[in-house]
């Protein structure tokens, strides 16, 4: 491994890349500690103490920005909106038929679709900094925590929204405006995929600090126990991540002019886990919903329904060591697999593009008999990635509700994040040290 590193800095270019990326995460990482203006510093660590227990909706978001939303720095609310954005459009490009032809339009269409994905991350951005900056900003998220029947009164503002209010809404807007340049250049001038990389920084940041939370508030038991299992998930996530059906396809002779053509045997690769974390965070969003309509309700104090609806969503919703939290949110993972995984792979266009290049599954009529193979099998193939990816969102809630560990967020999730993105790097990293004829990591 030491002599592959070696190989690495050996070479200019990629000696220039990995130091331009390594770069940029430690400009990243310098942002999450700077604050945004305007924030009561004493309220801010009291937040943070309250946050760093949640394992609900927020520590979800806190997870993903590396702790700069438990501390309200400038890039509190991370890379996530350009996430989304790009969620979104990858589903609008079904619906919508001007997107869908960019689409296969090649780079000239890709560049605009990068662009409305900007655009639409600053709007996201925008809608999540205003609707933080006015909960948060006058103490009335305590809803939003896990144990909301005893989070406490916290105003982050020192002032009136105007305009110390709206400052900090510009200040988040601007720094995730930051992120995405940022994650634009190490794409560019870096190596790998520069949102993959910042998000990857952000979940691995926070290990070292749950790791050594749960060794001061409990004893050795629960930390072997969870390092043990942090262990089985990285092999587990490895083998999953590389799992992979292959559909064979033929592809039949042609004659052009005086040379003949295919005649190859190819195959078509369907990962077990196509849909990666998307649907935990298609799932964690939604079950922010409620949350938000318990806010919007008022205080759960007195008679009625509106106080009886908010207790439901306290004591149930949001409680993230309750059955009814777990399960829903286990559903929701494999629903939410089929959903991203219809959009991701589309059987009629794909059956299309196999006919037009003269290819065709060994036993199987082109066509609309292919069309119904192929979603066969893609249906079969996500309900195990969907249960993996359910299992392992689930299992830490479990373990950290058997020993009554607080502080350590989404194991289950970083570990399939960082694994997968460290992963692709070092696809990366291999494939450019074997075109200088060194050998590579996956050696």
């Amino acid at each position: 491994m030491l002599s592959n590193i070696k190989n690495v800095f050996k070479v200019h270019d990629l000696r220039n890349k990995v130091l331009f990326l390594l770069a940029m995460i430690a400009l990243y990482r310098l942002g999450v500690a700077i604050r945004v203006p305007g924030i009561d510093q004493d309220n801010v660590k009291r937040f943070k103490d309250q946050l760093e227990k949640d394992n609900g909706a927020l520590g979800f978001l806190n997870l993903f920005s590396g702790g700069a939303f438990a501390s309200f720095s400038i890039f509190a609310l991370g890379i996530m909106p350009y996430i989304t954005a790009s969620i979104i459009m990858q589903v609008l490009g079904v619906v919508i038929p001007k997107l869908e032809k960019l689409q296969k339009e090649g780079a000239v269409g890709q560049r605009k679709i990068t662009q409305y994905t900007r655009y639409l991350g600053i709007a996201i951005a925008l809608l999540q900094a205003t609707a933080l900056t006015f909960i948060f900003g006058k103490g009335n998220g305590s809803a939003f925590f896990g144990a909301a029947a005893q989070a406490p009164h916290i105003p982050l503002l020192t002032g009136s929204m105007w305009p110390r209010g709206y400052l900090v809404i510009l200040t988040l807007v601007a720094g995730t405006a930051l992120l995405m340049w940022i994650g634009e250049l190490v794409g560019q001038r870096g190596i790998g995929n520069g949102m993959s990389m910042l998000i990857m920084a952000s979940v691995v940041s926070r290990l070292p600090f749950s790791f050594y939370s749960i060794l001061k508030e409990k004893s050795w038991v629960p930390f072997v126990v969870l390092l043990l299992v942090s262990a089985g998930i990285v092999v587990a996530v490895v083998r999953v991540e590389l799992a992979q059906r292959r559909i064979p396809v033929q592809f039949a002779k042609r004659v052009v002019g005086r040379r003949m053509y295919g005649g190859q045997n190819t195959y078509i690769p369907l990962k077990v886990n196509q849909a990666g974390v998307v649907p935990i965070i298609f799932a964690s969003s939604v079950l922010m919903l409620p949350v938000l309509i318990s806010n919007l309700l008022g205080s759960n104090s007195g008679t009625g329904w509106r106080a009886s609806i908010q207790k439901f969503i306290t004591r149930y919703l949001v409680n993230d060591r309750g059955w009814l939290y777990i399960s829903l949110f286990a559903v929701m993972i494999v629903a939410f697999a089929y959903f991203y995984n219809s959009i991701a792979f589309d059987p009629i266009r794909q059956a299309d593009q196999i006919r037009r290049q003269g290819g065709f599954i060994p036993g199987i009529r082109p066509g609309p008999q292919t069309e119904r193979y192929l979603a066969k099998a893609v249906n079969r193939i996500t309900l195990p990635g969907a249960l993996f990816v359910a299992l392992l969102a689930i299992t830490p809630y479990i373990i950290l509700w058997i020993f009554d560990v607080k502080n350590f967020q989404f194991a289950g999730t970083t570990v399939l994040i960082a694994v997968g993105v460290a992963m692709e790097l070092m696809r990366q990293i291999d494939s450019q040290l074997m075109q200088r004829n060194y050998q590579g990591f996956l050696k």
